[in-house]
């Protein structure tokens, strides 16, 4: 038997009236595990385990012989795994009191609400049958026949209910062994009621030949036990006697007992049940079904179940839940329905097909809630999820959705789209002057304005705050775009009526545009209309800006870089190299320019103006200036204590220069380093930076100058200072920028410049040094100018620290400037 039967759980009671009270059919259930999820109460009087016992344990540890179980257990995975059915069978199976017990076996596989396997068996008990074969084989006496082939007690008693001869088929049922009731009267081995009941059912078979319809109750070792005694009398020898028959009713007893429950389940349950017959007649309802529906019991018996339909659902639908039904036994889902009122309403219902031994359809039942609530609760947790609290707008989350679909929509139709971050110009004041409630009132009609300023397929969507975001659909170019956001920016500078007071503010709106060829994602399209929006801002409010591509690139270059050489210092890949300065006259090294490299960890060894003009602009600019200037210092320190007196020059930032407590700083690592004599270092500023708040420089260069700390103006002659600014700088040396010095042998102009610093270096007393000489000739020219300190790559290229005192150790002066004298 393999009917697709869908069976109860053991608490389903809804369907006890079916399943449980067939008295001679024990039903179990198991899982995929074996495990019994469901045991009627057939399959307690059959096998002796009550409900509680059986639950949860393993079919083979319960009823399955020892030497049937590995059988049993491979058969049973086989079907559960891979379908083979198991066939009805006679089998013996082990009681609880350790007997077995002769049973038809059938069985049927379904799967439960999460798609798992179980198995239902169902079990015949052959016990009659059985005896009735073993009176057929036994003639050794016909009345012991006859009694073993009834399942039933009988018993020999006199008039005063003494026990003469007992017969029982099941011994279990027996209050004591036989040996024990045999010669002892029914008054002491019965509890006194039953006793009672027994003298009674004696009494009256004495008066009038036979009684009938005494029930018993009993406590038995293994449960409760009731028993319906036929009593009848004959007449003996030595006085009357009376055989009593004494059957086992147990299970009716409690088939009534779960009738009378199930039946207080239908009537009590809170879901809705329809009860049809095969031919989908409604043959039974309860009053939950009449209080979801609207609909009397008397209102629908002998109608269809399509009088609720509601016209929703289309015919394929309702063939496919045939189709489950008739192949699957059940169908289970969400319906809407239709009350008596005329109000559509959704319910959730499973339907279950019920059929006979032959696998006819006789029934179907079918169990539904009223989900309105649910459904309310779901829509509303949806507008909470997805939409603005205060003006009902789409939020964040619904607006990554629909910008998704925006994308994915101008992608096929090759349309423009517009992503337009909208930012309120002036709104803070209004909920500072007039409080949070003017505000909110102001976005609610700002938001009305959107909306009506808007097409149907456009999105406004508010990310808090008085940030919005719209969304315009299927342009056709760009001056379609423009004209909305003109439209938008008239509505918001609109005076609005706030507080019973009038007030305006206006928007600055960012625009990304979207093509079919872009390549840009939701989160940089939103990314690049933020930006465009605070362009717009800085550009003077009440505007739209459209996002510039390039700009992006340049502007996300210079964060990466920025980033990497933040994470670069943390790591220690910047390097210190050191480029000496010569007197190119006497032929004297004196001293050596700290220049910054990063030694970085993919691209090499990097020269300063490949991140540094990136970087002095940045929050890095300060630590990493910082930095130079510490590692410079115990450079300096650790050749004084080799013994080389070697003066180090030290570029520093103007922010560095300005900062609060640099000379503190500086003043401390010369205390830390007393080997080191302060007028070995000097700090290079550039000359614009020096002019940017030249009081302030000029105080810090007297401060580092009472240290003993040098100063020297570098790159002189590419910035603005005048020559009032110029006598005001205490620096003690002026560097000619390289690009003058490089191109001096062939451009007059530069020549002339070179001469003009050199000049006004001599007139001021200030020392100079040309940078970029890069021959001979660039050093012979300079020193017939007078100027006879230079660097650059004709001296010496910038070196490892360690490689400094070899160099200095080997260098020789060209020849060709010792005697370099006079003018060019």
């Amino acid at each position: 038997m393999n009917n697709k039967i869908r069976m109860p759980h053991q608490d389903d009671a809804r369907f006890r009236d079916i399943f449980e009270t067939v008295s001679n059919v024990a039903v179990q259930g198991y899982d995929r595990h074996r495990r019994v999820i469901y045991w009627n109460p057939a399959s307690t009087a059959l096998y002796g385990y009550s409900r509680e016992e059986a639950m949860g344990r393993l079919l083979e540890e319960l009823i399955i012989p020892p030497a049937m179980r590995p059988h049993v257990i491979a058969d049973v995975d086989r079907w559960m795994h891979q379908g083979i059915p198991i066939p009805a069978a006679e089998l013996e199976l082990c009681r609880k009191d350790g007997s077995t017990v002769p049973v038809f076996s059938s069985h049927t596989l379904q799967y439960n609400a999460n798609g798992e396997p179980e198995m239902y068996c169902l079990d015949v008990d052959m016990s009659e049958r059985k005896r009735a074969e073993q009176r057929l084989q036994d003639s050794h006496a016909e009345l012991d026949a006859t009694l073993q082939a009834v399942p039933d007690l009988l018993f020999e008693l006199d008039s005063d209910g003494g026990y003469r001869n007992v017969w029982a088929h099941d011994p279990s049922l027996l209050a004591a062994q036989r040996e024990a009731l045999l010669g002892q009267n029914v008054r002491d081995m019965l509890p006194p009621a039953a006793a009672a009941i027994v003298m009674s059912a004696l009494a009256e078979a004495g008066r009038q030949g036979r009684s009938q319809g005494h029930v018993i109750h009993l406590q038995l070792p293994h449960g409760e036990c009731w028993f319906e005694l036929s009593t009848s009398r004959k007449a003996g020898r030595d006085g009357d006697r009376f055989i009593m028959l004494s059957r086992d009713i147990t299970t009716r007893k409690q088939a009534e007992e779960s009738q009378r429950l199930a039946a207080s389940v239908f009537a009590c349950s809170q879901e809705g049940i329809v009860i049809t017959d095969g031919n989908r007649r409604i043959v039974d309802v309860n009053p939950a079904f009449s209080r979801i529906t609207g609909y009397s019991r008397e209102e629908v018996l002998g109608q269809t179940p399509r009088m609720l339909g509601s016209g929703l659902h289309t015919p394929e639908f309702f063939e496919q839940l045939r189709r489950a039904l008739d192949e699957e036994g059940g169908w289970h889902g969400e319906l809407w329905n239709k009350r008596k009122s005329g109000e559509i309403y959704p319910e959730r219902i499973a339907i279950d097909a019920l059929r006979d031994s032959e696998g006819v359809i006789r029934h179907y039942v079918a169990v539904f809630s009223d989900i309105s609530h649910l459904k309310a609760h779901e829509a509303e947790l949806d507008r909470i999820a997805h939409y603005d609290s205060l003006t009902g707008l789409p939020n964040r989350r619904l607006l990554a959705d629909r910008l998704a679909l925006a994308i994915a929509r101008s992608r096929r139709s090759g349309r423009l789209l517009a992503v337009c971050y909208l930012d309120l110009d002036g709104f803070k004041p209004v909920n500072d002057n007039h409080g949070h409630a003017a505000g909110d009132q102001l976005l609610v009609l700002i938001t009305r304005q959107l909306l009506g300023a808007l097409r149907g397929d456009d999105t406004v969507a508010r990310l808090g705050g008085d940030e919005f975001v719209l969304l315009l659909n299927d342009l056709a170019d760009i001056h379609e775009c423009q004209s909305v956001l003109e439209r938008v920016l008239a509505l918001i500078a609109t005076p609005q009526p706030v507080a019973d007071v009038q007030v305006t503010v206006s928007a600055s709106i960012g625009v990304a545009l979207f093509t079919q060829e872009d390549d840009a994602d939701a989160d940089a399209l939103l990314r690049h209309a933020d930006q465009a929006m605070y362009r717009a801002k800085e550009s003077g409010k009440n505007r739209f800006h459209i996002f510039d591509a390039e700009q992006d690139r340049r502007l996300r270059a210079y964060w990466d870089v920025v980033a990497r050489a933040t994470a670069g210092l943390a790591a220690g890949e910047f390097r210190l190299y050191y480029q000496p300065k010569v007197d190119m006259r006497r032929g004297e090294v004196i001293g050596v320019e700290a220049l910054i490299r990063w030694q970085h960890p993919d691209k090499g060894l990097l020269t300063p103006g490949l991140f540094l003009p990136m970087i002095e602009n940045s929050e890095l600019a300060l630590p990493l200036g910082q930095w130079v200037v510490r590692e410079a210092v115990l450079q300096a320190a650790a050749w004084a204590r080799q013994g080389l007196a070697l003066p180090v020059s030290i570029n520093v930032f103007g922010e560095q220069l300005q900062q609060e407590g640099f000379v503190d700083s500086l003043a401390a690592m010369l205390r830390d380093h007393p080997e080191l004599r302060p007028e070995w270092i000097e700090l290079e500023i550039l000359e614009t930076t020096a002019m940017e708040d030249i009081e302030r420089v000029s105080g810090v260069i007297e401060t580092c100058s009472r240290l003993g700390v040098s100063f020297a103006l570098d790159d002189f002659g590419t910035g603005y200072s005048s020559l009032t600014y110029f006598r005001r700088l205490p620096t003690r040396i002026l560097k000619i920028d390289q690009s003058f010095v490089r191109d001096m042998l062939t451009d007059p102009d530069d020549c002339a410049i070179v001469e003009a610093v050199v000049g006004m270096a001599r007139t001021f007393g200030r020392k100079v040094i040309a940078e970029g000489v890069e021959t001979v000739e660039h050093g012979v020219a300079l020193l017939q100018l007078g100027c006879e300190l230079a660097q650059g790559y004709g001296i010496a290229r910038p070196m490892p620290a360690d490689a400094v005192p070899d160099w200095i150790h080997h260098w020789r002066a060209p020849p060709e400037w010792a005697p370099a004298t006079g003018d060019l």
